[in-house]
């Protein structure tokens, strides 16, 4: 099943949790019925740290969630296994905090530029307030792997309201961290205009050293 309506679709649980994680690798769906290359593949994982301890119930170690093109089948789930991480791809290792809330806002490719855009003004204030140049730790990426076939299946549809970024947000329930901060029409976090309380709240659940 390729199609999806997203009006219909849900919330199920906050950005990371086992809940949401599991319902947004269950997308795996929109690439069953694509004309994928034979012998493709293609790991996509996304490892969100420093979650609030209540998103690693159950004995979950981390908040993290894959979807996998492997031996001609199409799989996904909870967690970060190795050998999805192995494959060409894209995978991100980002704090929680860094993207949770600007997560549910959907939007298409000028919405996802503008996101980037208000992200790096984030990061950039962050740093000039605790006067270091790298405050959340970002390594540089592996060179992401997204071929066509794969692009075209999940990005379907999204400056309609689908595809897997939206279909995501659509399954995102709000987190109370992020409750009454100041924020982007995009939902990013707007650090310059947060009082002092607020500041130390968002460094601390970024995991900023200060």
């Amino acid at each position: 099943m390729s199609e999806l309506d997203v009006s219909k679709i849900e919330p199920v649980g906050e950005f990371g949790s086992k809940a949401w994680c599991k319902a947004c690798a269950a997308t795996v769906r929109i690439l069953e019925d694509a004309a994928l290359p034979e012998g493709l593949e293609w790991g996509f994982t996304e490892d969100y740290t420093h979650p609030p301890e209540r998103l690693l119930a159950d004995g979950r170690d981390k908040a993290a969630y894959y979807i996998m093109v492997k031996d001609g089948r199409v799989s996904g789930g909870d967690g970060v296994p190795d050998e999805c991480l192995g494959l060409p791809g894209f995978h991100v290792q980002l704090q929680w905090a860094a993207i949770c809330n600007q997560s549910a806002t959907k939007y298409g490719r000028a919405g996802q530029l503008q996101r980037a855009a208000e992200e790096k003004v984030m990061c950039e204030e962050i740093a000039q307030y605790v006067d270091c140049e790298n405050p959340l730790d970002l390594a540089p990426r592996p060179e992401p792997f997204w071929p066509a076939a794969v692009a075209r299946a999940l990005r379907k549809g999204a400056e309609e309201g689908s595809g897997l970024h939206n279909i995501a947000a659509s399954l995102q329930m709000p987190s109370p961290e992020f409750a009454g901060l100041p924020i982007t029409d995009l939902g990013v976090p707007v650090f310059s205009r947060m009082d002092e309380q607020q500041k130390a709240s968002v460094l601390k659940i970024l995991a900023v050293r200060t």
